[in-house]
């Protein structure tokens, strides 16, 4: 026992002496957790499934899928009031908790409201609850871009991402099991349930985040802040290729779930255990993308990523004359390890590509573009699916995300080096 007592002293006073930058890291890759889990009880297939128990239409869903990137836009607003606001800690907190609370409350629609009126009630909620998730992202990556070091930021988020993936794994496996043992009403009541307590958890640790104080942009808030990412030759070039990328790829990639669970007929069991094996590859390539940020730029690496995400749907095409499992379970590993690498390096571009002063507009005006994009790339595939119902079922099945495929591969190989090509291998003049 006096042992024990003994331990626990020491480990007590050498957290006392932990150094704020090491305790801030630490409460950063906890606070992951909770929203991991929430973020994959509540969306991606399991999402899909609720969706459709809510009687949603392939458009619907699209809807749905286009509304996290539209709300995107918010951050040009959330950027110039950030101007004003010290207390980057409280913000981020007050607008992930809304975010998440009104994501739980959809969880209730069934429950308060006539059926008829299910639609257009989660949408309203979505929006709401996406816009808050929006605002607080902005704000939270430009307070991990004032804690995190230059000198480790690939290798931590690497090891952050990696430890959130594998939360999300044993999320997306459990959460599939759930509505398999117990399918409809019940097993949503479950993942809601968890999730609520999630708000919880994840709230009391954005209490405890560092709270350094903000830089404002020299000059105060003005019009002419919205101006200087759009003077950055490089930095304009690049967003725009990113952002025609993304409106192609969010034709496709979004609808993955609905595909299969509506158009492959796969039960939630599979579905999520496809999903889980994708995310086992991000979450091992998070690491070593990360490993290979410390040695090569990330304009660079970007590079790498685009072939791959495009290759993840033009693999489609194989279920042409192969076993739909076996192709997919090829197209979820590529994507898993091409969306690891972008979902990296893009952040760490964005942070290491812009002034410290100016990077909340930066980041927002990155962010809006690209939102717009993603907006728009799910509705287009939501239509797409609706007007094919009638048409071959290959179509359906493989031929549309084929197609986008083909055109994703044309931009990865034709543009994007042209793009990147003056980036690479520079190192960043702006500061950290």
């Amino acid at each position: 026992m006096n042992r024990y007592l003994h331990a626990i002293r020491q480990m007590t006073e050498i957290r006392a002496k932990e150094s704020a930058s090491r305790r801030s890291l630490r409460i950063s890759l906890l606070e992951g957790l909770p929203a991991s889990i929430l973020a994959n009880l509540l969306g991606g297939p399991l999402q899909t499934l609720y969706l459709t128990y809510l009687g949603f239409s392939a458009f619907h869903i699209g809807l749905v899928l286009a509304i996290p990137p539209f709300t995107l836009l918010i951050q040009i607003a959330i950027a110039f009031a950030m101007q004003k606001w010290q207390d980057r800690r409280f913000y981020i907190t007050l607008f992930a908790v809304v975010h998440r609370s009104l994501w739980v409350a959809t969880g209730l629609i069934p429950l308060f409201f006539p059926e008829d009126s299910w639609v257009p009630i989660y949408i309203a909620l979505w929006l709401l609850s996406m816009a808050s998730g929006q605002a607080a992202g902005i704000i939270w990556t430009s307070l991990m871009a004032d804690v995190v070091p230059p000198s480790i930021r690939g290798k931590y988020f690497g090891i952050r991402n990696m430890n959130s993936w594998a939360v999300i794994c044993f999320t997306l496996l459990a959460g599939g099991q759930i509505m398999e043992w117990l399918p409809g009403a019940r097993g949503f009541v479950v993942l809601f349930a968890v999730s609520g307590a999630c708000v919880l958890w994840n709230g009391w640790l954005l209490l405890r985040y560092p709270n350094p104080p903000f830089e404002p942009a020299a000059g105060g808030p003005s019009f002419s802040m919205l101006l200087k990412p759009f003077a950055d030759r490089m930095f304009r070039s690049a967003t725009f290729f990113i952002a025609s990328f993304i409106l192609v790829q969010n034709i496709a990639v979004p609808l993955f779930s609905y595909v299969m669970l509506s158009i492959l007929d796969m039960n939630a069991s599979e579905v999520t255990l496809i999903i889980m094996l994708q995310n086992i590859v991000m979450m091992i390539s998070y690491y070593y993308w990360g490993v290979l940020n410390g040695r090569y730029e990330s304009q660079t690496l970007l590079l790498w990523t685009f072939p791959l995400i495009a290759a993840s749907c033009f693999a489609w095409v194989g279920m042409a004359a192969l076993p739909a499992l076996a192709v997919l379970i090829v197209v979820h590993i590529l994507l898993g390890f091409g969306q690891a690498g972008y979902n990296l390096l893009v952040f760490n571009f964005l942070i290491g590509d812009s002034p410290k002063s100016e990077r909340p507009m930066y980041v927002a005006v990155f962010s809006a573009l690209t939102g717009l994009a993603g907006f728009f790339g799910p509705v287009i595939g939501g239509w797409l699916y609706g007007q094919a119902e009638g048409g071959p079922e290959w179509v359906q099945r493989y031929g549309l995300t084929a197609l986008t495929g083909l055109a994703m591969l044309v931009l990865a190989l034709g543009a994007a080096p042209i793009v990147f090509r003056k980036r690479s291998g520079c190192q960043s003049t702006h500061g950290a």
